[in-house]
């Protein structure tokens, strides 16, 4: 098929399983669509591992959402098929260049779509379009304008009609074939634009060998002092950073016990302090690390204070966890203490690559090439993972347990409350879950609208 078959296809796919309808298992079975279209359209050149990675992941979010139907899983379904479309047709580019490629195309797709000769056939050889022209469009054009006339000249000719009603939303039904139109020609036809072509050059993550040319960065400071300046900057780091680690985990586990909700105070300002600590080491070490640094040959003491300054700083992450790992031991499980966990581990990762990143001579935005797709794993377990469920299972065994409290503020907790509810003979509990507005609503939705975690609860 060419393109325009496939911007029609989906198009028409998507008018058919969004019409009258809610958003839920149709955008899963649309995401199932296009994953396994893109898939076939994909030259095998193409096909690399990555591309057969994001292939697998489009399919897994697009059930996810079909699943739980939420914000995450649907970020993962959208960022997904936009990766999985983008590399079926540019297997070298980086993942950094996806979002200006996108809007972008938002932004031309009305110029893009004028340029007929770039995405419709110039010669039907089939006279298919002759065919539909000749036979549907002019004959029903023709009968509209008539049947206008001839109702205007005559009240019985138009009574005649009046007593035929289309059950048709026709605004609704217009909308669904722009937005499934917009989506369809910006997903099949999208555009790369020259100076983003270019940009992808500027995002190689090794050194070409203009940058391995050993010069000062700044004209009042030559190559020498620049050294001495970052040996002794990353020094007193070093020092600096010992006595913090000693300070910070003195408060955090032999201080005197507090209150729950100063405890979750002081937790969340230490975690948020180390949070900027790791992103303020990267950057430091990015400035000392840019260019010609990484292939000086005196450059070893400085090397050596960098790796050790990333160390310290994974032992203060990883204090950060003990602490909040304590802290959920003793009060339960919440989304702001799993939170918490998602954003250390990414941070300790960021240490990780850093580290590469001078091990390996790499350049700073290989730092940002590789976060991405850690960012967007991230997504995809956000995504797949039942993180309400888990909370609640895990509260569930402790004696200060909170059923109101996970009826209310917990999403998908409703399997867990109910086994609760019945291993405790708690009818009211029970009652309380199946009777929730959110329940009622998705189980009595139409077939293409559910979500299907509410249809298996029983």
């Amino acid at each position: 098929m060419k393109t325009h078959h496939y911007i029609f296809l989906t198009t028409l796919l998507f008018v058919i399983v969004f019409y009258d309808q809610n958003v839920g298992l149709n955008l899963g079975i649309i995401g199932i669509i296009y994953a396994i279209l893109t898939f076939f359209r994909t030259p095998g050149r193409n096909r690399t591992g990555i591309f057969v990675f994001l292939f697998v992941t489009s399919i897994l979010s697009s059930i996810a959402f079909a699943w739980y139907g939420d914000f995450p899983s649907f970020l993962a379904v959208a960022s997904s098929l936009l990766l999985l479309g983008f590399r079926s047709r540019n297997r070298r580019m980086k993942i950094l260049l996806l979002i200006p490629v996108f809007v972008t195309n938002c932004f031309t797709e009305f110029f893009r779509i004028l340029n007929f000769d770039a995405w419709l056939p110039k010669r039907n050889v089939s006279g298919l379009w002759q065919k539909a022209l000749a036979f549907v469009i002019i004959p029903l054009i023709l009968i509209s304008v008539f049947f206008g006339i001839y109702s205007a000249g005559s009240d019985h000719f138009a009574n005649l009609f009046t007593n035929i009603e289309l059950d048709l939303n026709f605004w609704q039904l217009f909308a669904m074939i722009v937005l499934g139109f917009f989506i369809a020609f910006n997903y099949w036809n999208f555009a790369v634009e020259r100076f983003i072509y270019k940009s992808n050059r500027l995002l190689d993550n090794n050194f070409g060998e203009k940058d391995k040319i050993q010069k000062a960065t700044y004209s009042f400071l030559d190559l020498d002092a620049e050294r001495m300046s970052g040996i002794i900057s990353l020094f007193a780091l070093n020092i600096l950073l010992i006595f913090f680690i000693a300070t910070y985990n003195y408060e955090q586990f032999y201080e005197q016990v507090k209150t729950p909700v100063k405890l979750s105070e002081e937790t969340h300002e230490r975690v948020n302090a180390v949070i900027m600590s790791i992103i303020m080491s990267i950057v430091v070490i990015m400035f000392y690390f840019k260019s010609n640094f990484n292939f000086d040959p005196k450059v070893g003491l400085l090397k050596a204070l960098a790796k050790v300054w990333i160390l310290l700083n994974a032992v203060l992450v990883i204090s950060a966890m003990v602490k909040n790992s304590e802290y959920m031991m003793n009060y339960g499980f919440t989304y702001k203490r799993l939170g918490v966990y998602a954003f250390l581990i990414l941070a300790l990762i960021g240490l990780i690559i850093t580290f590469i990143k001078i091990q390996k001579q790499k350049r700073n935005i290989f730092l940002f090439n590789t976060m991405a797709w850690y960012v967007y794993g991230v997504i995809l377990v956000c995504s797949y993972v039942s993180w309400g469920g888990i909370i609640t299972s895990e509260n569930m065994k402790r004696n200060d347990f909170d059923a109101a409290y996970h009826v209310k503020e917990i999403n998908f907790s409703e399997k867990q409350l109910l086994k609760y509810a019945e291993e405790n003979r708690d009818y009211q509990l029970k009652s309380e879950v199946l009777e929730l507005e959110r329940v009622k609503f998705q189980q009595n939705e139409k077939f293409l609208s559910k979500v299907l975690y509410y249809q298996n609860l029983k």
